[in-house]
């Protein structure tokens, strides 16, 4: 298991991921696999070279199999935060490491900045799996918002979790 960050030549693997990630849990994100899918190749080359944002792809061999993102606030008095997002791992993945790894190197990646005080996210209220990964990498939940997503009529409620970034 390898983890690096992404680049405009991974945008391919990257794309088809994001649009799995998309389908298998709607409600996990805000934005849907027809919105995503719609989008043309160099959208998402962009977005893997855009400077506020930083992607983490964790590779099982050469297939992409995990993901995780950073993204940074660019406004002066926000600058101390940046929140993770995007977090996915194939189902033939879970359950082996790799969503720690992630999350463990997104950490890494996020004190290297040393203006960052605190990392932030979101998880969707019920993901019980997520929820416990995002705990034992030290967040914990500030608030809670209700109906924060909407999938065909069903609502769903994001529970928003964050950490300082120094110790652990």
């Amino acid at each position: 298991m390898i983890i690096r960050r992404l680049n405009a030549c991974d945008a391919d693997a990257y794309r088809a991921l994001m649009l799995e990630a998309y389908g298998a849990y709607p409600q996990a994100f805000t934005s849907s696999v027809a919105e995503r899918a719609a989008m043309p190749l160099n959208w998402w080359q962009k977005r893997l070279d855009n400077p506020l944002d930083c992607v983490l792809g964790g590779f099982d061999g050469a297939r992409l199999a995990g993901i995780v993102g950073l993204a940074y606030e660019p406004r002066e008095k926000a600058r101390h935060k940046v929140t993770l997002f995007g977090m996915y791992v194939t189902q033939a993945s879970q359950h082996k490491g790799m969503g720690r790894r992630l999350v463990e190197a997104a950490l890494v990646e996020a004190r290297r900045q040393p203006h960052l005080k605190l990392i932030q996210l979101t998880v969707t209220a019920g993901n019980d799996v997520a929820l416990a990964l995002y705990q034992r990498c030290g967040f914990v939940q500030y608030g809670l918002e209700p109906l924060a997503v909407r999938v065909g009529v069903e609502y769903f409620d994001k529970i928003h979790m964050w950490r300082e970034l120094k110790g652990q």
